[in-house]
Order: structure tokens, then C-alpha cells, then sequence
């Protein structure tokens, strides 16, 4: 048969032909029919960022439920809320309304976890 590479640039080859084959597809009227001050594909990157924005939500609730650090790793936070605030950036230097606001709400949310779990650090060493 076919060893794994071969397999693996016979795959990237057609994946290769079907995105090059694929620009007729693309939308050519981006006007928003819900609001039309808004382009398509900023009301696709809103619905995107909802998704993506809340990720660490969980955890939090369930940590503000338990009242616990347990099962919380702070590092992962951290670290997204920092990459969000470049996010944050970058949505400013390319003038993106989704990129903005869903990256503001995702970085209060990753810093409010990590504050959450440093006040449950304390509270637990009393």
C-alpha cells in the first residue's frame, strides 16, 4: 500500500487543490442583511468570539461554586489573558469590532480567574 508519508502528501495535494479551486466561493456581497453598518464577516467573528471568549468560564464557576482552588491552573489563565491583550491590540491596529470586544471580555474573564484563585489560596492557608 502506501507508506504514511506518501499518504500524508497525497492528502496535502488535493487539500491543496480543493483551496485553490475554492475562490469563486468565497461571498462577494459582505453587507450584512441583520445590520447593515456591519460587514458579514464581522457578525460571523461576533458569533465566533462568544464561543471562544467564555472558554474559561466553566472553571470559574465552578471554582466560585466550590469555593476552592482545587482542579484551577492559574498558569493557563494567565497566559491567555496575556495573549488576549495582544489580541486586544491587534483588533485596534486592524479596526475589528469582534476581535475587541469578545478579546476584553475574554481577558476580564481569564484575570477574574486568576484573581479568584489566588484569593481562594489565601482564604485556604487561614
Amino acid at each position: 500500500m502506501f507508506s504514511p508519508k506518501r499518504l500524508q502528501l497525497l492528502f496535502f495535494f488535493f487539500s491543496l487543490m480543493t483551496i485553490a479551486g475554492c475562490g469563486e466561493l468565497a461571498i462577494q456581497d459582505t453587507q450584512s442583511l441583520l445590520l447593515p453598518s456591519f460587514q458579514r464577516s464581522e457578525v460571523i467573528g461576533f458569533v465566533a468570539g462568544l464561543g471562544t471568549t467564555f472558554a474559561a468560564l466553566p472553571d470559574l464557576i465552578s471554582m466560585l461554586k466550590r469555593r476552592s482552588r482545587l482542579g484551577i491552573n492559574p498558569r493557563m489563565a494567565a497566559i491567555m489573558g496575556f495573549f488576549q491583550v495582544l489580541w486586544v491590540y491587534y483588533g485596534l491596529l486592524i479596526a475589528s469590532r469582534p476581535v475587541i470586544l469578545w478579546n476584553v471580555v475574554a481577558v476580564a474573564v481569564n484575570f477574574f480567574l486568576v484573581g479568584a484563585y489566588f484569593h481562594f489560596v489565601k482564604r485556604e492557608r487561614r
